[in-house]
């Protein structure tokens, strides 16, 4: 399995409440909205979006990546409202290894819902089912309890703290790491 094979076009999966696709250029104005937001950008590594400029960079980015076939974003579309919600994806992937990682973002008027549980678990069935991968990974600031939760509730182990393993935004964070393997993954 290569980057390419999945990368080369990305398929849009549905959940019972997601789609989730490709971002577009129409995504701005939504995920400038969570992305200006300093609670939503207190656990992630990037910087909260002062402008529109920033979102706008970040999205040419992903465009990049999906014409590069390289690892990109999904963007998760709100069903029942067609609003973009936020982004889940393979933070990196290493097919010779059949692990990869994953990271996701959610606008706050979905926090606490299992909106971001109802990705993790079918990007983690994903990576088992088509990307052939053995093992999948997830991290967070030790902080943030939010996310270690969506870990945990897709069945992941807790396997310990990675003290001051991130330099972000001037300081070293710790961070926890959890972790699942495809023999484990029942959901």
């Amino acid at each position: 399995m290569e980057i390419e094979d999945i990368y080369k076009d990305l398929p849009s999966i549905e959940t019972p409440r997601l789609i989730l696709r490709k971002i577009t250029a129409e995504d701005t104005a939504a995920m400038f909205s969570y992305g200006s937001n300093v609670e939503v950008a207190k656990y992630v590594t990037w910087d909260v979006h002062k402008t529109t400029t920033d979102t706008e960079a970040f999205i040419s980015f992903v465009l990049a990546q999906y014409a590069n076939q390289k690892v990109a974003p999904w963007g998760m579309e709100y069903k029942e409202t067609g609003e973009f919600i936020g982004t889940i994806d393979f933070v990196w992937w290493k097919p010779n290894h059949q692990s990869a990682e994953i990271g996701y973002v959610l606008a706050p008027d979905y926090w606490g819902k299992g909106i971001a549980t109802e990705a993790a678990e079918v990007i983690i069935r994903y990576g088992f089912g088509k990307m052939e991968l053995v093992r999948i990974q997830a991290r967070c600031l030790v902080d943030n309890l939010a996310s270690a939760r969506v870990m945990e509730k897709v069945g992941m182990s807790f396997e310990g703290i990675n003290r001051k393993s991130m330099f972000i935004k001037g300081k070293h964070h710790d961070l926890k790491v959890y972790s699942i393997l495809k023999e484990e993954f029942t959901l």
